[in-house]
């Protein structure tokens, strides 16, 4: 399917370092170790309930909400693209 100069199946292998990298991204932010009882950022009580469903957290939910929303833009699709993707 592929054309040009990309063999056969280059554009699945795209699609799929795409994907691993993004799962590597998530992996690593995912917290580690013991719970904190109070917010890193704010000083609040992480409820219990929430230390347990999340362990390693770090944040309140506010502050999770607030460090999630300015996650930024990623790199999009087709980040490790061919010249031939390219000229399309």
């Amino acid at each position: 399917m592929a054309g040009g100069w990309a063999r056969d199946g280059a554009v699945q292998d795209q699609i799929d370092a795409s994907v691993e990298d993004a799962v590597q991204r998530a992996r690593a932010r995912l917290a580690r170790g013991e719970s904190l009882s109070e917010c890193a950022e704010c000083g609040d009580v992480i409820p219990e309930a929430r230390r347990k469903a999340v362990p390693g957290v770090r944040l309140c939910l506010a502050c999770q909400e607030e460090a999630d929303s300015d996650g930024g833009a990623t790199g999009g699709p087709n980040r490790r693209g061919s010249k031939d993707s390219q000229l399309r």
